[in-house]
């Protein structure tokens, strides 16, 4: 293969062509001019247009009266921050994981793991506010204007050069927006804008460090989810937790009766589903299985599985392999003939066949892709009145090794009977007002939660199981579904 050389100074002229071209804007929080390739038009219709993605790969809890809570909180500072006339949107997203994350031009997502750990309103205000921050400073587009310069030689490369990328980069795409990381002076900036937006609206910032020292502690909550965890997004809390504990000393004093709202917010996360939602689909040893759906399916076990609301997937250990499940329309032949008959796609040993009892249609195809010529299996099954689509697919140089893996896989999918799967249920939060001063040992001995006790530790944030609380405290613990 050859590969042709952009020299230096055809780069540094590229550049300064770019740099020419990008326009300069006032960053409304510093009011300092920057460069900006990107417009706030182009910013608010990139966040509306990740929004939708967001919201339809990840979902959103299916719960009003708590998004409207979550939006009511998060509109109050939003609309007293420096970019009050953007089109804000908040919303929880159904995912086990803590974390919290913004969009260009508005759009401000929670999780509901991140609901679960926090026991206050100004701790919700207090992470809604840091990522208004980053909306109002316009971090993201920051980000990705630096990332645009920075790939403007390695771009080049790829186009002057192709080469096959990695196939297993595919289970992030078009998430990419999710996953910028700040650096620690952006982190910093929009602590600082989340304390003062919680502030103006009267919240007790002091509790603004116990979100920090929660999620400092959460390890034992990452669970494998569409989402990565707070941790691997944000810089450590500990820097952070000094920080704002300094600008609460330096107060003059807080609000008399600065809000918390501790009894208001734990009413809404009350009944809230915890951790991983079986109903949605769950992996055991491999095999995915999904109970409202009735269907199960093994994958590889050293395969990277992920299950999203609108797919499910797998990746190879050496990302050079990729499986998706996805619903089709119509009957396995419309879907088939839908699939194979697109322009480009070239299909052999396409026909009629019977999976574990299941009607389908199954075939090899093969296809040219700016990633390079791929070819897999596919697979349309009919089953509880849905038709799935199942891709299997790989580099054409290695379709011959993974073909018994496809194969293999294709021929796994099969009716879920077993009654112990099907009438699971998820874990849910209930809230307990104490009657009597007791520890949460004690609470826990006599209201068992089918979580461990470090973990109850961890969403009462509470110093250890022998801390006492005092009548009248509100007690989270985790019921079996």
């Amino acid at each position: 293969m050859s590969q042709r050389i952009v020299d230096q100074s055809q780069r540094k002229m590229l550049l300064v062509a770019l740099l020419a071209l990008a326009g300069c804007a006032t960053n409304p929080v510093t009011g300092n001019r920057e460069l900006a390739l990107i417009s706030e038009g182009q910013e608010i219709q990139m966040g509306q247009q990740a929004a939708q993605e967001v919201e339809a790969s990840l979902g959103l809890v299916k719960d009003a009266d708590l998004q409207a809570y979550v939006r009511r909180v998060g509109m109050a500072m939003a609309s007293k921050s420096e970019r009050p006339k953007l089109p804000w949107r908040f919303g929880v997203i159904d995912d086990p994981t803590p974390n919290a994350f913004a969009l260009p031009g508005g759009p401000i997502y929670i999780t509901r793991g991140l609901m679960s750990l926090m026991d206050s309103e100004a701790e919700l205000a207090a992470v809604l506010g840091h990522e208004i921050g980053h909306i109002t400073a316009r971090h993201s587009v920051s980000q990705m204007s630096k990332a645009q310069l920075t790939q403007l030689g390695l771009g080049l490369g790829m186009i002057l050069a192709p080469q096959l990328q990695n196939l297993g980069g595919a289970l992030s795409q078009g998430m990419q927006l999710l996953f910028l990381k700040y650096g620690r002076d952006d982190e910093r900036q929009s602590d600082d804008l989340g304390f003062r937006y919680s502030l103006n609206q009267g919240y007790d910032v002091r509790e603004m460090d116990d979100v920090f020292a929660s999620l400092a502690r959460t390890a034992e909550l990452e669970q494998r989810s569409a989402l990565p965890s707070w941790l691997s997004t944000h810089p450590a809390p500990e820097e952070r937790i000094q920080r704002i504990n300094q600008k609460v000393a330096a107060l003059p004093g807080l609000p008399a009766a600065a809000i918390v709202n501790r009894a208001d917010y734990l009413g809404q996360v009350d009944d809230l589903v915890y951790g991983a939602d079986p109903r949605q689909g769950f992996f055991r040893n491999g095999e995915f299985l999904h109970p409202d759906l009735r269907f199960r399916l093994q994958f590889p076990r050293d395969w990277k599985t992920q299950n999203l609301p609108q797919a499910v997937m797998a990746g190879s250990p050496r990302g050079d392999a990729m499986i998706q499940l996805t619903l089709s329309k119509g009957s396995p032949t419309d879907a088939a003939n839908a699939f194979f008959g697109q322009q480009g796609i070239q299909s052999t040993q396409v026909g009629r066949d019977n999976v574990n009892g299941i009607p389908a249609v199954t075939g090899y195809f093969q296809v040219q892709t700016q990633q390079g010529v791929l070819a897999g299996f596919a697979a349309f099954l009919q089953h509880n009145g849905n038709t799935y689509q199942l891709l299997e697919y790989t580099g054409s140089n290695l379709l011959q090794s993974y073909d018994q893996v496809f194969r293999s896989v294709a021929r796994s999918f099969a009716p879920l009977t077993d009654p112990s799967i099907l009438n699971v249920r998820p874990n849910r939060i209930d809230v307990v007002r104490l009657q009597s001063p007791m520890s949460l040992s004690d609470f826990n001995r006599r209201n068992p939660s089918a979580i461990s006790i470090n973990e109850l530790v961890l969403i009462n944030q509470v110093a250890s199981a022998n801390t006492v609380l005092p009548a009248g405290s509100y007690v989270k613990r985790v019921v079996a579904g």
